[in-house]
């Protein structure tokens, strides 16, 4: 049982349960591809590009072109969260808090399925027949924390308008869609880096303060969301995240479910229950660019 609730009590004079500051459910599942799933595991089929031969002669044989084939597994895991509400709790507060932690358990489970996504875009993913080996993102898909292709400055840097145009450079170069949503997951550390690293003169210092005052989310094609889970690396640096839609895919076996019931086995209290069923994969290496950032 929550030994905080007494904190709403009316002694408290509060009418209401106060929700913390926190981030209220999933900002990534719509930015990926989604996938129903029945089972435990599921695979995502991948069909590489081939290429057209010249005729030899009139009449002569038909070429035969090996279309490639290969695929990545999606590992479902089951979420949970529960807590109970006592009745003597209930009955010293002035409104019945079940629907509020109902809504904090969807909000708690939301955010665990952004960890799952953003730890599929960077980590290892399980390709082969069985889904027995582990692909990590190949270095070419990583730009490095000290990278200054595009700008003169050295040294280590947060996220700065060089390493973006980068990161689009690597997407375009490998042919991805330019027709498919394109993301960048970053966090309000490294929004106000790009800010503050941008000439005042530039064309683009307009756009950029836009973008970090929420006037604006989208800057070099991408659609920008603020995350503050995304991951860090072996030196603390700070890993944002840029994908094509289609390259990360989130399974869903079962979505979020709610139940809010009593437990007879402890006093008849209220139990909120909530539960999904996902997992997530990055389907396509070349659609995801992560790029090293100095916090």
């Amino acid at each position: 049982m929550s030994t905080q609730i007494t904190t709403s009590f009316v002694e408290q004079y509060k009418a209401n349960i106060l929700m913390l500051g926190q981030q209220k459910g999933s900002r990534l599942r719509a930015s990926v591809k989604n996938e129903s799933v029945v089972g435990k595991n599921a695979f995502v089929e991948r069909i590489g590009s081939t290429a057209a031969v010249d005729a030899a002669s009139r009449h002569d044989d038909t070429p035969r072109i090996d279309t490639p084939h290969s695929r990545r597994r999606l590992s479902l895991t089951t979420s949970r969260w529960a807590d109970l509400i006592d009745n003597a709790d209930k009955v010293r507060m002035l409104i019945s808090p079940e629907s509020e932690y109902a809504m904090n358990a969807v909000w708690a489970l939301g955010r665990r399925m952004d960890d799952h996504v953003i730890t599929a875009a960077s980590g290892n993913a399980q390709a082969g027949v069985a889904g027995a080996t582990a692909v990590a993102l190949p270095a070419g898909q990583k730009v490095a924390v000290n990278d200054h292709t595009y700008d003169s400055t050295s040294g280590d840097v947060g996220l700065t308008l060089s390493k973006l145009l980068l990161a689009k450079e690597k997407l375009d170069q490998s042919e991805i869609d330019p027709e498919a949503p394109r993301f960048c997951v970053v966090n309000a550390k490294q929004m106000s880096e790009l800010l503050s690293l941008t000439e005042v003169q530039s064309a683009d210092f307009n756009t950029v303060k836009a973008l970090v005052q929420g006037q604006v989310n989208e800057f070099l094609g991408f659609t920008f969301i603020r995350s503050e889970r995304i991951a860090t690396d072996s030196s603390s640096d700070d890993l944002v995240l840029c994908y094509a839609q289609p390259a990360i895919c989130l399974g869903v076996g079962e979505d979020i479910r709610v139940r809010i019931s009593e437990r007879d086995d402890k006093n008849y209290s209220v139990q909120v229950f909530t539960q999904m069923d996902i997992g997530a994969t990055r389907v396509e290496d070349e659609g995801v660019v992560e790029i090293a950032c100095d916090p």
